[in-house]
Parts: structure tokens; sequence; C-alpha cells
């Protein structure tokens, strides 16, 4: 909540306390309209704010007693439908004056600070990449930050190979949504002893995945692929061994497909004869 909002809301409940009892109930209805029609207002914006359609338009929202005003200019009429339906959408809201302006030349003027879309497009691409990079069985080693700005992807940290590391850009550039991979990662050879190694491959071979947890990092991984339709593949899981099944566009969509299932830690072999182009 913003000062200058909550500075409002303060001295409105100081109005309705200097009041006298009559009209106490009348000015609390007022404050409790007013948070109401606050509240439309947000989740209208955040809408069009999230919208890829919308984001980049100027577009303003005010909201009295359930009608909602929209201003600014967008590109398309289409465009414009789209703004009323949304406020449509929301909750109290009962009728629309639709004042947005189309212009077919319009060009949105340029921002040198991120959008609120923009900024939730690139958490969810942090967020998706370190998924990928944590499930893989080839990134055990990575030390890895990753940083977002307008799709464009930073990964710092540290890797104990050039496999890894190239994987890492590969895992990264393959997400839905990342324009670009900066790999910064430092290649370190790990320092591992020959008792280090031969415990870590006594818990490697005496600990199997559970298979719902692979099922679901396999799914997941296809999901947030931007060269894999991954609502379209079902996947599941038996003693390691992940079975793909549905219709993809073409070959190499499939082969990445199960590239990808490959990829995820627990994964013993994948079955792929119910993928079908």
């Amino acid at each position: 909540m913003n000062t200058s909002f909550r500075k409002t809301l303060i001295a409105s409940a100081i109005a309705v306390l200097s009041l006298g009892v009559g009209n106490t109930a009348f000015a609390a209805d007022t404050v409790a309209q007013d948070l109401i029609e606050a509240r439309q207002e947000s989740q209208i914006w955040t809408t069009f704010a999230l919208s890829p359609y919308l984001r980049a338009n100027d577009l303003k929202v005010a909201v009295d007693n359930g009608k909602a005003t929209l201003s600014g200019t967008v590109e398309e009429g289409v465009n414009k439908d789209l703004a009323r339906q949304i406020a449509l959408g929301v909750s109290g809201v009962t009728s629309v004056d639709n004042q947005i302006v189309v212009k077919p030349e319009y060009v949105a003027p340029p921002s040198t600070e991120r959008r609120y879309g923009e900024v939730i497009d690139d958490a969810t691409i942090t967020s998706s990449v370190k998924s990928k990079l944590g499930w893989s069985k080839y990134t055990n080693g990575l030390t890895t930050d990753v940083d977002t700005n307008r799709g464009n992807v930073k990964l710092t940290g540290t890797a104990d190979s050039e496999a890894a590391k190239s994987l890492a850009s590969q895992l990264t550039m393959n997400t839905r949504g990342v324009a670009s991979v900066d790999n910064q990662l430092v290649v370190v050879a790990p320092k591992a002893t020959i008792v280090d190694k031969t415990k870590a491959v006594t818990t490697e071979a005496g600990h199997d995945v559970a298979d719902g947890w692979i099922s679901t990092k396999v799914k997941s991984t296809l999901l947030y692929s931007s060269n894999v339709d991954g609502s379209d593949i079902k996947v599941d899981t038996k003693n390691g061994v992940v079975t793909l099944s549905g219709r993809v566009d073409t070959g190499a969509e499939r082969a990445l497909a199960i590239e990808l299932a490959k990829n995820v830690r627990g994964v013993k072999s994948v079955q792929s004869k119910g993928l079908k182009v």
C-alpha cells in the first residue's frame, strides 16, 4: 500500500471518529466502499500489467460504484476490447466506460525501468532455470546464481566441468521466455578424495529417487521448455524408467523431449514408443 493511500485511510478513520453517532455508519460505509473500489482498480491494473497485449500501454483505471472507467491508448481494437473484458471480470464491476483510444500507428513510450509484468516474467524465468538446473543429474556440481533482466539470463558461480557448464547454457536457453544467456560460470575441478568418490557412488547406487518425484520433475521440465509442448505429453515412471506418450509436432521436438527426460535426476532410462509425431 502506498503512503498517500495509507494517509487517506487514516484521515478517513479520523473523520469517522469525529462524526456524530448518527453519521458514523454512513462514514464507515463510505470508507468501506473506497477500499472496495481501490481493490477493484488494483486488480484490473495488475491484470493489464501482466497481459502481454496490454502491459506496454499506459492505461489508467478508475472505479466508482461498480462502474470502471478505462483510458489510455492501444494499437488495436482487439486490445481495447480485451481491456473491457478484463474489467468486467472483476467482482463487483457491473459496467465499463471504455475511453481507450485506438491508434494503429501507436508505439508505447520506451521505459528505462522494467515494467511490473516484465519483473514478474523475469522472476518466473529465474525460478524455472534454477529448478531445471537443480533437477538435472548432470549439473549436481553447479553452484549457480541466476539473474534475469527482460529475458536475458546471466549465470554466475562454479561448475565442475566444461560439459556441466555447457549443459547449463542449453537448459537455460531452452527455458520459456529466455532471450539470451550470459554464462559466466567458472569451471573448478572437484577435489574429492578416493574415499569421497567411493562414498558418493555407494550412496547413489543405494538411493532410488521416488517415481512420483521423477514424473513431476520431468513434466515440469517439459512445460518450462520453449521448444516442447509439454501439455500434450503424458509422463509415467516405474522404478526409475520413464515412459513418454502423446503427440508432438516434429521429430526434433520428440528428440528434445526424450533428452530432457533423460536429464532429470533419478531417471534410469526413457521409453518413448508411445510418443508420436
